[in-house]
């Protein structure tokens, strides 16, 4: 399977930390900027093919990109960037998708996730962790966490989906990011007989994957990963020194 890396957008708080970043993917952690650490994590992994990093045209020079076998120019929002990304693959090739702020991301998670994604024959494969998992390897790690009847979940970096669904992703993100202050945009969107089910923690993940199957016509689903670090990522300028200590734990650990 061919990855994409998503490295794209401006500066913000957590590239701000270091001058002279381009955005966070740039950001080092034990010594190596995440972004290499993720496309070397991709390269390891049995099963990736080809690796496309999608940064700012400005850095595509930098070492840090220097494992991709291609940069492209990154988008004024994401769903663009994965436009860049996705740009020339057949509509039914599925494709991994990282995010490139994975610290401790590994090939045997990156494996596992594949494997399931491809097993099931979805469109659309969103990596979940369970809080049960989590808290076992990453104690220290906050998360928001989504209540389910089979308990607590949060989201992955790894996505696997086919650049067929491209177009109605697009207007699900577009409506979500219209409606995400609005519960009653929010009902229209996923269904008044779901948001009421998943604040009360009576949704089921099948029952998730039904609705979200329907909203982007394409069979769509969750994979329950059992390698939390596909769940540990750097959203806030704290989380560079919580980073840091869980790589240094893991060298530590490995060596």
């Amino acid at each position: 399977m061919n990855a994409i890396v998503l490295a794209g957008g401006g500066a913000d708080a957590v590239s701000a930390t270091v001058s002279g970043l381009p955005n966070k993917a740039f950001v080092e952690i034990g010594g190596i900027a995440l972004v290499e650490r993720v496309i070397a994590a991709l390269r390891s992994a049995p099963g990736v093919a080809r690796i496309i990093a999608v940064a700012p045209p400005a850095s595509h020079d930098r070492t840090a990109l220097a494992g991709a076998d291609e940069r492209r120019a990154d988008g004024a929002r994401m769903v663009e960037s994965l436009e860049s990304g996705l740009s020339g693959a057949a509509p039914d090739e599925l494709l991994l998708i990282a995010a490139s702020d994975l610290p401790v991301l590994t090939p045997a998670a990156i494996a596992e996730f594949l494997e399931q994604a491809q097993a099931r024959d979805l469109d659309v494969a969103y990596a979940i962790v369970s809080q049960y998992v989590h808290r076992a390897a990453y104690p220290n790690v906050p998360h928001t966490w989504a209540r389910m009847v089979e308990g607590r979940f949060c989201g992955g970096g790894l996505v696997a989906l086919k650049p067929r669904v491209l177009p109605a992703l697009r207007v699900v993100l577009d409506d979500l990011g219209a409606a995400r202050k609005s519960p009653l945009r929010l009902a229209a969107l996923f269904g008044w007989d779901i948001l009421p089910r998943f604040a009360l923690g009576s949704l089921t993940v099948e029952a998730a994957e039904r609705r979200a199957s329907t909203i982007l016509k394409a069979p769509a689903g969750a994979i329950r990963c059992t390698h939390a670090e596909v769940a540990v990522n750097v959203d806030r300028p704290s989380d560079v020194a919580l980073a840091n200590g869980l790589v240094e734990a893991a060298a530590k650990r490995d060596g």
